[in-house]
């Protein structure tokens, strides 16, 4: 069964924003003006939505990639 993917960008600074939300852009391997590509699941959801207002999230669809 094939893995659901998300492209995470960030697409905003996280230079002044509470250090919760710096160590989850971390956890979820951003940098600044990157993307990343992460398993669809409740937990990178919610790391996402703990951001959102910093990241911009793509659903990839029928794509094979490994990160």
């Amino acid at each position: 069964m094939p893995v659901a993917r998300i492209k995470i960008t960030q697409t905003k600074s996280g230079v002044g924003a509470p250090e919760k939300h710096r160590r989850t852009l971390a956890a979820l391997g951003l940098k600044h003006q990157r993307s990343v590509v992460q398993e669809d699941n409740p937990a990178i959801r919610g790391m996402i939505f703990q951001v959102r207002h910093l990241v911009q999230v793509t659903e990839m669809e029928g794509q094979d990639n490994n990160g």
